[in-house]
This record gives C-alpha cells, sequence and structure tokens, in this order.
C-alpha cells in the first residue's frame, strides 16, 4: 500500500509527522518495511532497512532483495530472476538465514526486546511476505516437497463451458493462462510448500523466544492470512475471485486469559471475518471498541465458549477489478468493476456490477464447479443473500462521526430545555411544563 501524496499534500500533511505516518503508512506505527517489490519509492534515502542489511552482510548490487533473496544462479553464474516460474525449482541465491522471512522474525524480536526493556506494552503486527511471488525458496527448502507430496488441483472443465463473463476474464488473465498449463503447478507448488513450512520454522523460532522471556502469560498471538493463492484451482492464478482457495484463510488464535480456557484446542465453525480482529485486540487490552468506525466484532465471547444469539449470519469479502486489463476486455469502466461476496455458510453469492450474480452450493457442491446463478431452483436462495447484501451496504460504518453513546447522551439531552434554541413549543406555558417534566425546575419555582 502507498500513500496517496497529491492528496497529502493538498490537505498540508507532512508524510514524517506523527499523522502523516498513519496516514502514509495505512495506520501502522513502521518499526520495519520490507518492501522490496518497492525498494526506494516509498521509504527513507538509502532504500529498504533489509537491502541495506543484506548489503552489509556481502551482497552486493542495486537491489539485493530480488538479486539474492529472489533469484538464483545457473552454472554460468547468471542471474535468474524468481519471477519467472520455470526458475522455482531452484534455490535463491542468498544463505537461508538471510532471506526475507527469517530477517523479520529476527527483526520482531528486536521489536519485542526493546519494548520490554522500556516497560512499554506492545502490539506487533509481523506480516511475513512469502509465500508470495517470486515464488522461489532458499535451500534447504527449495526442494522439500516434490510432485508426490501434492494434492491434484481443484478444477473442472465445465468450469471453462460457458462461464460467468467476469469469472472468464480472470480466466483469461496470463497468470491464470500459465498455471493452466500441464506441469506448471506441478513445478510450482513445491516452491510454495518450502516457504511455507520456512514460516512455520521460524513460527516455532517465535514461540520459544516468547516462552524463554515469559511472555505466553500474557501475550494474546493470533496466526491468521489475508488471502489464498488459486495456483492453478478452478483454472485461476493469483487470488481474485472467492473460491475458498482464495477466501478461507487460516486463523489460529492462543489467548492466554483464563476465560479462554473452555475452548482451547478447540475449532470454532461459527462465521468469522478478517475485520474481527481489531475489535478484539481493543477489547483484549481493555479499550472500548468504536463501533461507529470499526467493522467487525470482538471475538472474546466465542473465545470464552459463550453462544451469542444474534452472531452474524453472513460473512462478505470485496474486491475490485478495475485495475486490471480484463476491466478492458469486458469494456467496463473503472467505477463499474466492484465485485462482493456474501457467505452463509453453504451458499455463497457474487454480486457483480453490471452482471448477473453467480451463486455456489457448498453443500451439494463442495468444490465450486457449478454456477447456480441461472438455476431458478436456487432463485429464493439469490433472493435471500442479496437482501444480506442490501442491508450490509447501508449500515453506516464510516458514514458517522459521531459514537452511538455520543448519539444517545445527544438524544435525551435534557439540558437543551434550560435555555437555548428550543423547538416545536408553542407558547411560554407549554415550554414551562417540559421543563418541570425533565425536573429542571420545581413545580414551586
Amino acid at each position: 500500500m502507498a500513500a496517496h501524496k497529491p492528496a497529502m499534500k493538498r490537505l498540508g500533511i507532512d508524510a514524517d509527522s506523527a499523522v502523516g505516518v498513519h496516514v502514509s503508512q495505512c495506520g501502522f506505527e513502521p518499526y520495519e518495511r520490507d518492501d522490496g517489490l518497492n525498494p526506494t519509492e516509498r521509504l527513507p534515502a538509502g532504500g529498504i532497512a533489509y537491502n541495506r542489511y543484506m548489503r552489509d552482510k556481502g551482497y552486493d548490487g542495486e537491489n539485493p532483495w530480488h538479486d539474492w533473496a529472489n533469484a538464483a544462479e545457473d552454472e554460468e553464474g547468471n542471474i535468474l530472476s524468481g519471477w519467472l516460474l520455470a526458475h522455482a525449482d531452484k534455490p535463491v541465491r542468498a544463505a537461508e538465514e538471510d532471506t526475507e522471512t527469517p530477517y523479520m522474525t529476527r527483526r520482531a524480536m528486536q521489536f519485542i526486546d526493546e519494548a520490554e526493556d522500556n516497560g512499554q506494552r506492545w502490539c506487533c503486527h509481523l506480516s511475513y511476505i512469502k509465500p508470495h511471488w517470486p515464488y522461489v525458496a532458499p535451500a534447504p527448502y527449495h526442494d522439500m516437497y516434490g510432485e508426490d507430496d501434492l494434492i491434484p488441483a481443484v478444477r473442472h472443465e465445465s468450469e471453462r463451458q460457458n462461464p460467468h463473463p467476469v469469472y472468464d476474464a480472470f480466466m483469461k488473465m496470463r497468470v491464470a493462462e500459465v498455471f493452466s498449463r500441464d506441469g506448471v503447478r506441478e513445478h510450482v507448488l513445491p516452491a510454495y510448500m518450502g516457504l511455507i513450512k520456512q514460516i512455520d520454522d521460524q513460527i516455532g523460532k517465535l514461540m520459544s523466544f516468547l516462552e524463554e522471556r515469559g511472555l505466553l502469560d500474557n501475550t494474546m498471538i493470533v496466526f491468521c492470512s489475508d488471502h489464498g493463492d488459486y495456483l492453478g484451482d478452478h483454472w485461476m492464478g493469483e487470488k481474485d475471485m472467492f473460491h475458498e482457495q482464495s477466501v478461507r484463510v487460516p486463523m489460529i488464535i492462543y489467548d492466554p486469559r483464563r476465560s479462554a480456557d473452555v475452548t482451547r484446542g478447540t475449532v470454532e465453525t461459527r462465521l468469522v471475518e478478517g475485520v474481527d480482529l481489531l475489535p478484539t485486540f481493543v477489547e483484549a487490552c481493555g479499550g472500548e471498541v468504536a463501533n461507529h468506525i470499526v467493522e467487525g466484532r470482538s471475538l472474546a465471547p466465542l473465545l470464552a465458549g459463550e453462544a451469542p444469539p444474534d452472531w452474524r449470519q453472513v460473512v462478505f469479502s470485496e474486491y475490485d477489478y478495475g485495475h486490471l486489463r480484463m476491466r478492458v476486455l469486458l469494456d467496463r469502466r473503472p467505477d463499474e468493476c466492484r465485485m462482493v461476496m456474501v457467505f452463509d455458510g453453504r451458499y455463497k453469492l457474487v454480486y457483480f456490477q453490471g452482471y448477473r450474480p453467480l451463486l455456489h452450493d457448498l453443500e451439494t457442491d463442495p468444490e465450486e464447479y457449478f454456477d447456480r446463478g441461472e438455476d431458478p431452483e436456487y432463485a429464493p436462495v439469490i433472493e435471500r443473500l442479496t437482501a444480506h447484501l442490501n442491508e450490509w451496504a447501508l449500515t453506516a460504518k464510516y458514514r458517522v462521526t459521531r459514537s452511538d453513546s455520543d448519539v444517545a447522551a445527544y438524544t435525551n439531552n435534557n439540558g437543551k430545555l434550560r435555555g437555548g434554541i428550543v423547538l416545536g413549543f408553542w407558547d411560554e406555558a407549554e415550554l414551562l411544563a417540559a421543563r418541570q417534566k425533565a425536573g429542571l425546575i420545581k413545580d414551586d419555582d
């Protein structure tokens, strides 16, 4: 994510100020930012800290992130870019301990140590870029897995027969077409799995670090992902649609509080969303969730084994393909490319601007091979889920500046009857009666 610099300039927001940092870093206070994709564009002079670290370790080049941590080497010493999928089976040039995942783990430990040494409470968002393109891994993770370890691709020829127009356009994107070729998934996926194994090992080191410092007794830990990756499933690459491969992500919560003992080691099947994490953290730290601007619901009741009667019936996911080449293929304007998924645990409806909806029934079709969006039998399901979508779209999130408690206090503010602006009264007697009823004056005053 990058700041909208023209808007910041227009509003007079200095990128180096406290507010400017939050605005330009998407609300975060960066301790370390691993942004090898943009090594010099978004950070201070000298580029990203990771590249400076790599140069100090003796890795040369303008962008060691690419030339060493995300590139291989042939027998003649030529650099083989990890961006090219053909090189996914080769080890990167950098030593394993110097690649991004171990480096960021060590930086997180340094952050925690500094906070603890200063007696500060802390919240650390440790975001690993891997497993992510470029799909290359360091030795020994690059060849830890082979074709025998892979599960078959989840895709069906019926998906390419008269598909929904937007789905069809996604399948025609370059990354989708290359992953649909024979042998590509089998070539790339072992490296992807190796990158996941590397993260698993680093999480183990991080947990040992926390345990040695006695922090497991007072630290909530959440392991999750922002999205999945198709890697050839459903004839797709990347993450752009709403099949389970993309939107169903891992979420493991370790809550050290006694209240969570009842659910420890269990699996939660109720519907949750990524936006639930922020209110969960705020509540765990003793804060009050600002429901008028924060989406999501605290997961504390579920962690405590409670069964809230009003828990959500559906979840949502949003995407906008206005920046992709497929927008041109579909002859859409940039403001006509929004798509929203609503899912109730069985039925998954996808709304598209300008097109009919797409519907999957995961009970009868768990692999999501068949689109029921034009089947009259499913019309009531589409109508019901569309009603949920409309209600969600009209929710007042980000549309009000006052909290519910502020609004309630304003509504019942009898102080207005003491004087100033009073509306709807006929005469002095009527106003006097209202003041007496509100207890602002006594009957004998």
